[in-house]
């Protein structure tokens, strides 16, 4: 892996667990995850909303990303819609370049590859990262293989195919997947555009809070409800929003509320572990219920599992599981009014029933639900 043209000015990355700083690498030597050493801050007030130069997509917020923009397709600034029928608003996050909202973390993460050096990257993923990797990494120039499940969707692999990478088919679990991806990291055979692992991605994916604020005016919602696997959005839009309120451009955060599908919910499960019946009845989730529609959160490990209690705890947030019969439900609820989604993300409007049938969200509350990737993707 050539590495000869390393940019000098890279941001230094610093482990959780130990403290140890780093330049490139994805993990710490000690197996503990990073973040940035010195996350950016703006300067000054907040800029008026009706004269903010939003020509940049996502990169406009450069003040508060610690990339640069090497690697770009024009991504971000996806509308906020009214959602009249569920008394909230809609991020349309499937209407980036590739369909997802992994494209906000794929610009980053081959941002920073690319200013270290890389040829070749490699990443692990059910589709819509890998389908993201894989077309910023031809834009950028650089090799990927992207390893995939045997049984990804037909739609998500073409995406990673015509974009010039190679799908490696993996059989048996998703944690077999990313065992033979870092089979192939640690050889030395490529860099790890990890969307779990590495601090970049979710660089990228902390810009829709900065989105949705700008969009407000420089207001932050009530509630923010997202689904929930390895945590990439949902720790993405907790440290925008702890960014935006460090800089005094929003007064407070929002409640930050996950959606996990049950049999893949150990976030969910570690909340609840004492009410796992009560919630099994309120979210269509039965003990052994294993919810196989919501396919892009079927994450049992996240690697970032204590960050992202610490986010719903730090925003008096919340995590539930929800079966499939909710999703399928929601899903033809959200096509039917015009938003065509893929499955997975429907989980994250079905539980905005669920929170408020709970008393969680009140039916007075101002609530952003993100939509995170396409029905093509389906």
């Amino acid at each position: 892996m050539d590495t000869s043209s390393r940019d000098p000015d890279v941001a230094h990355l610093r482990c959780l667990d130990c403290g140890t700083t780093h330049r490139d690498r994805w993990r710490c030597s000690c197996g503990g995850v990073l973040t940035y050493d010195e996350w950016p801050i703006a300067d000054g007030p907040a800029p008026d909303p009706a004269t903010f130069d939003g020509r940049d997509g996502l990169w406009a917020f450069d003040a508060f990303i610690p990339e640069q923009p090497h690697v770009t397709l024009g991504e971000g600034m996806t509308p906020l819609v009214d959602a009249p029928k569920w008394n909230a608003s809609f991020k349309l996050e499937y209407v980036f370049p590739t369909g997802s909202f992994k494209d906000r973390g794929a610009t980053t993460i081959l941002s920073r590859a690319t200013a270290v050096g890389v040829d070749t990257v490699v990443e692990d993923s059910s589709g819509n990262a890998g389908a993201a990797i894989a077309t910023y990494a031809a834009r950028a120039g650089i090799d990927a293989k992207i390893y995939v499940p045997a049984a990804a969707k037909a739609s998500k692999l073409r995406a990673i195919e015509r974009a010039g990478a190679t799908p490696v088919r993996v059989e048996g679990t998703r944690q077999a997947v990313t065992d033979a991806c870092l089979q192939a990291v640690e050889s030395g055979e490529a860099w790890y555009a990890s969307h779990a692992w590495n601090p970049a991605f979710l660089a990228g994916t902390a810009t829709i809070a900065y989105e949705i604020a700008l969009q407000r005016d420089w207001n932050a919602p009530d509630a923010v409800v997202l689904p929930l696997g390895h945590g990439t959005l949902f720790l993405g839009a907790y440290r925008g929003f702890h960014a935006l309120e460090h800089a005094g451009w929003i007064d407070e955060m929002p409640r930050l509320l996950a959606a996990q599908a049950s049999g893949y919910a150990p976030i969910a499960d570690d909340r609840h572990s004492d009410a796992m019946e009560t919630n099994a009845t309120e979210t269509g989730a039965t003990e052994t219920d294993t919810n196989e529609i919501a396919d892009g959160i079927q994450i049992r490990e996240p690697v970032r599992a204590e960050e992202i209690h610490a986010a719903i705890e730090a925003t008096d947030g919340d995590a539930i599981a929800l079966g499939a019969d909710a999703v399928e439900a929601a899903l033809s609820r959200l096509h039917r009014n015009g938003f065509y989604t893929e499955p997975t993300c429907a989980i994250a409007s079905a539980a905005l029933e669920v929170y408020r049938e709970q008393g969680t969200i009140d039916h007075h509350d101002d609530v952003v639900v993100p939509l995170t990737g396409s029905g093509l993707k389906g």
